[in-house]
């Protein structure tokens, strides 16, 4: 941040250029999932050879076992039940459900690294084939509600379990290990796996943000929830230049990745919402377009930078801090239970 600050100082100085913001966040980001990868697969592989790594384990892995964390939000709520094996899987969940409740869908605008790897395709197959490619409307609605498919699935496993079941699944060999079955299914992918990652790769490069629109529950699920979010994308007609008579201005539409119709509507209610501001960049007129509250409170680019990274850091730091984050499963019982991986089941 020094260094932008002084090399880039224009960055962090203008209101007016959320792209930039969201840019230097979304790869800054990337960056650090990235880094959390190389140190995951170095002390899993070490684990492995039956070696005990010297290093932590990156608790923050634990963000990518949805179902086990919401398994452990209902055992907390219901059971008053903290979970051991993957406490910091309930703390990242708990986090997004907050990013999206505060301020709409930012998390998956500014923060969520496969978004950016989708823009990339997408950005990648418009400099070979040109030629758009647009989704049909009699399409993209089946489409869009695979994501909302794949949510209620997750949601009837983890929520539909029973409160007795709880405690025997989060104390279970499956759920101590359950990060390393995950991980195995992209090291070692089956037909089905390789498949389905196949055709989202093709829709990603298809459609720009193909992935959140259409196959991630993280982003079903924070649409549902930002629907009570205050902050929205709102218009002021006053000012809006497409409500004079000799003017027809639908730049924000057309800098819309998630297509919202955005020139004509006084607040975008959409669960398809990103908060990504590229419609309030490319507005011509500032006032008349911004993410703003019922009441008047508006939010520039850099505070809501500012927001989501505080949401994002401030509550793992607490959690880490109240000592509800580091997984407490030794590492020689993972070693043991790596070796009979492919004999543990749910």
């Amino acid at each position: 941040m020094v260094l932008v600050h002084r090399y880039q100082s224009e960055a962090v100085q203008a209101n007016s250029r959320p792209n930039i913001l969201r840019r230097f966040c979304q790869h800054a980001m990337a960056l650090s999932f990235f880094l959390v990868a190389i140190q995951y697969t170095l002390h899993t592989a070490l684990l492995t050879a039956q070696i005990s790594p010297s290093f932590l384990r990156p608790d923050v892995v634990d963000a990518f076992l949805p179902i086990a964390a919401a398994i452990e939000l209902k055992a907390i709520v219901s059971l008053g039940f903290w979970d051991q094996a993957h406490p910091a899987g309930a703390v990242m969940l708990f986090t997004v459900l907050i990013t999206g409740i505060v301020c709409k869908r930012a998390f998956c605008g500014w923060i969520c690294p496969l978004g950016l790897v989708g823009e990339y395709l997408y950005q990648w197959r418009i400099k070979w084939i040109a030629k758009p490619y647009p989704v049909p409307k009699w399409l993209d609605w089946p489409l869009r509600m695979i994501k909302y498919l794949l949510l209620a699935f997750f949601a009837f496993i983890s929520l539909g379990m029973h409160p007795s079941n709880i405690p025997y699944y989060l104390n279970g060999n499956y759920h101590k290990i359950a990060d390393i079955k995950t991980a195995w299914l992209f090291v070692n992918p089956g037909v089905i796996t390789l498949s389905v990652l196949t055709v989202m790769l093709l829709l990603a490069a298809w459609r720009q943000r193909a992935f959140c629109r259409y196959f991630c529950p993280y982003g079903a699920l924070l649409g549902i929830v930002s629907v009570i979010s205050p902050f929205k994308i709102r218009r002021n007609t006053t000012h809006c230049l497409n409500e004079r008579g000799d003017l027809n201005c639908d730049k924000c539409t057309r800098a819309c990745p998630s297509n919202i119709i955005i020139h004509t509507a006084n607040t975008i209610r959409t669960d398809e919402c990103q908060a990504c501001m590229r419609c309030v960049s490319a507005c011509p007129k500032k006032e008349a377009l911004g993410f703003r509250a019922r009441n008047g409170w508006q939010l520039s680019s850099k505070q809501l930078l500012g927001l989501v990274l505080t949401i994002m850091f401030a509550i793992p730091l607490f959690a880490f801090l109240a000592g509800f984050w580091h997984s407490q499963t030794p590492n020689e019982v993972r070693m043991q239970l790596i070796q009979v991986m492919d004999y543990i089941s749910y």
